[in-house]
């Protein structure tokens, strides 16, 4: 087939989903590296991957809302794309894809589609169940005739981060790095079950360090855990960028995370991740490449909380219920932590 001179990508949250994005753009690009590929993100993502080579970033500032839309509209003035690649479902993100003028305007099947979405549509992706969340969106070429058979990320991090992070973490004790807060307040551990874990490592002789944003939720939750430790950790929350974590993340051998974008950068460089689940299941939304160092509660929360097994909720529910990561128990991180420490030949 003729390939496309150009396609438009839209997604534009939240960083663990952009993340994801990142493999279909390489298969885009190693299929049909002469097509012009525009993509539509969001400001903070864009710190993350607005450097990828061969890409033309269109950015959209949500929180200027309508004039954000405006702006992105004006970027795209006068540009018609053979394809139109619809990612995100939200309200926002379908009035959005209007201002993207496109032959094709392909997005998600049927029961994926809400908000609208199939209003600003025209071809699906194919209908499936039990997906990751990379590999739906990695379904996205299917339609334009190809298939995303290798995962490749190769996200660039500048020099001076990686200056930045050796400077913070130098030398090659084994580091665990901890980002103790998600977006989504339901889906965070106890303060005082991070700090045991914390403390249990740096007995071990592991460094142990708290990173997180500058957001006030994730200071409160730094300090928290603070609190609650006896061996005071390196406390690096607020000091990093989006590059900076990266290069620090390519420097640590484990991360502790509940579900979040942190855990999806880790992923990209091959940090193991112990991850976190009890309100979000690993198996669609864990670390994409290695989900055994995590402890998975999923199917215990469906039935405490909404009375069957997770075989019989609907794919990709969310299980945020005040509790429900009660049920993650710290000798489980534990022998998670230990097992994959053994496993790193770092025990």
């Amino acid at each position: 087939m003729t390939p496309p001179a150009s396609i438009c990508l839209l997604r534009t949250s939240a960083i663990g989903d952009v993340t994801h994005v990142v493999p279909l753009v390489r298969t885009l690009q190693a299929a049909w590296p002469q097509t012009q590929l525009t993509w539509i993100v969001g400001k903070l993502e864009r710190r993350l991957v607005g450097d990828l080579p061969g890409v033309d970033f269109v950015t959209f500032d949500k929180a200027a809302g309508w004039s954000g839309m405006r702006a992105v509209g004006e970027a795209l003035k006068g540009h018609r794309f053979d394809a139109l690649l619809h990612m995100q479902v939200a309200l926002r993100s379908n009035l959005l894809s209007l201002f993207v003028r496109a032959r094709r305007r392909i997005g998600y099947d049927r029961d994926r589609a809400k908000d609208g979405h199939r209003l600003v549509i025209g071809e699906r992706i194919p209908a499936r169940t039990g997906e990751h969340v990379l590999d739906a969106i990695g379904s996205f070429c299917e339609p334009l005739g190809l298939k995303q058979t290798q995962v490749r990320w190769d996200i660039p991090i500048p020099e001076e981060a990686h200056a930045w992070a050796a400077e913070q973490l130098p030398g090659d004790t084994p580091t665990l790095l901890v980002s103790p807060t998600s977006s989504h307040e339901l889906r965070n551990w106890m303060p005082e079950r991070y700090a045991t874990v914390m403390d249990h490592a740096s007995s071990r002789g592991w460094r142990v360090v708290l990173v997180g944003g500058p957001s006030e939720l994730e200071r409160q939750m730094a300090d928290a855990v603070l609190a609650a430790c006896k061996h005071a950790p390196l406390d690096l929350t607020g000091k990093d960028t989006l590059k900076k974590m990266m290069a620090m993340l390519t420097r640590a051998p484990m991360l502790l995370t509940p579900d979040s974008g942190p855990m999806h950068m880790a992923n990209t460089v091959g940090c193991k991740v112990l991850g976190l689940h009890a309100a979000s299941n690993p198996n669609r939304s864990g670390p994409y490449s290695d989900r055994r160092w995590c402890v998975d509660k999923y199917d215990e929360a469906s039935r405490r909380f909404l009375g069957k097994p997770a075989s019989d909720i609907p794919w990709g529910s969310k299980i945020e219920k005040p509790g429900v990561m009660e049920l993650i128990r710290v000798d489980e991180v534990i022998d998670r932590f230990e097992a994959c420490a053994a496993h790193l030949g770092l025990d």
